[in-house]
């Protein structure tokens, strides 16, 4: 029977689904109440909170292609439900490490990483596992619901862990994202992936090596790289200065700073809504596009308060950051889903989370460069550069000539 948008998506998805919710509602607010935790319990400065952010960041660096080998290799349930309780352990050991009065900078930094670990594992196995659950003509719904999520958990995450950590203290906001992270294992234990059938066996590395060249041969899959690599360069240029820019020349306070970041959240959850009335009516390449250009003419709102220093520039830049790169991942993530050989989407799921967060600390590494030599107002200026490189990227890529999602030949659960 063929499948058409007014059917329900699979209920395997819809495990996987929420147990995504849980998952990044639990990740949102760990990212608040750890820091918190180092800072009020600890008493670490700018350079141990730059070290734990650091610690968190380094396993998407090492390990999300290796996650992706595994994928491609056994069933993503297994690294799904394994990725899950390792998070669950690792809060769970901060929190006892808290009530014994115990815990020490080196033991947040430790269990910060091997948490982060079980972070990639999540991050790699959930859109390897979406075409294995939903039909080709489902992916765009699928996707969107899974941003849809990540949005909504974006901008209620930190929100609640502030007014736990405000009312009680980090331990507690802690324990509550260890039980959204139980919430989340709970979900997946008797989820169904169908596992993808392997031609044979090889070495790791050949495999490895296979999936690179897989993607950066590809007529669509390598723009999608190249564009995600310099968009996430521009944006963390701009992340990188943006509070002390933002406090120093627009005459922006703190609570100002935070309602940017809110309007940020707001443009995610739109982006979200809107994907699906707009998929309908755009073609497919055209979707594609959306995303790049939102993020240029952002940086160009931003660039503006360099000669009109207005915050509400600064809020319509961040309402558009946030708008257009969830159309781009909905959109992008569904033709990459199904182009992709199933005996291949691990590795090629786990390539997009290397060039996602390997691009952050270079974009936030030039931002001090630029900001130390020649001054932070030449970082909003070098973000357009860059926003219009990704921009041209797409544009000359046969990204924009897809008429329609491909279908895929994978099998479907029911």
């Amino acid at each position: 029977m063929t499948t058409t948008r007014r059917d329900p998506l699979p209920r395997a998805f819809t495990r996987i689904a929420w147990s995504s919710v849980a998952t990044q509602m639990a990740e949102q607010i760990a990212l608040v109440a750890v820091p918190l935790a180092a800072v009020l319990m600890l008493g670490a400065g700018a350079t141990e909170t730059a070290l734990l952010q650091a610690a968190q960041t380094l396993p998407f660096l090492i390990l999300a292609l290796p996650f992706g080998l595994l994928i491609d290799r056994t069933s993503p349930r297994r690294v799904l439900l394994a990725s899950e309780l390792l998070r669950m352990a690792t809060l769970g050991s901060i929190v006892v490490l808290i009530a014994l009065d115990a815990l020490s900078l080196a033991a947040l930094l430790a269990l910060g990483f091997i948490g982060a670990i079980g972070t990639v594992g999540v991050s790699v196995a959930v859109p390897s596992s979406v075409p294995r659950l939903v039909a080709s003509e489902r992916l765009m719904d699928a996707n969107r619901w899974l941003e849809l999520g990540r949005s909504t958990a974006f901008i209620s995450g930190p929100v609640l862990a502030g007014a736990i950590v405000s009312a009680t203290n980090a331990s507690t906001a802690l324990v509550v994202a260890t039980i959204a992270c139980a919430a989340a294992a709970v979900l997946l234990i008797r989820l169904d992936i169908p596992r993808s059938a392997r031609a044979g066996r090889s070495s790791p590395w050949r495999d490895a090596a296979h999936g690179i060249r897989y993607v950066l041969g590809h007529q669509l899959l390598r723009p999608m790289i190249v564009t995600s690599t310099i968009f996430n360069i521009g944006w963390f240029l701009i992340q990188s200065v943006f509070v002390v820019y933002a406090l120093d020349q627009l005459s922006m306070t703190p609570t100002t700073v935070g309602i940017a970041l809110g309007v940020y959240g707001a443009g995610m959850v739109i982006g979200a809504t809107l994907s699906a009335p707009l998929s309908r009516r755009l073609r497919f390449g055209l979707m594609t596009v959306l995303g790049p250009a939102g993020g240029f003419i952002a940086a160009t709102l931003m660039a503006t308060t360099l000669w009109i220093p207005a915050s509400t520039f600064a809020f319509a830049s961040f309402f558009l950051f946030g708008l257009g790169p969830v159309l781009w991942t909905i959109s992008t993530t569904s033709l990459r889903q199904a182009v992709t050989p199933a005996t291949m989407i691990g590795r090629v799921s786990s390539l997009v989370v290397v060039s996602t967060y390997g691009a952050r600390p270079i974009g936030a590494g030039l931002g001090a460069v630029i900001a130390a030599t020649i001054g932070m107002s030449w970082c909003i200026a070098a973000a357009v550069v860059v926003f219009a490189l990704q921009l041209l990227v797409v544009l000359t890529s046969a990204l924009p000539s897809v008429r329609a999602l491909p279908s895929m030949a994978q099998p479907v659960a029911r």
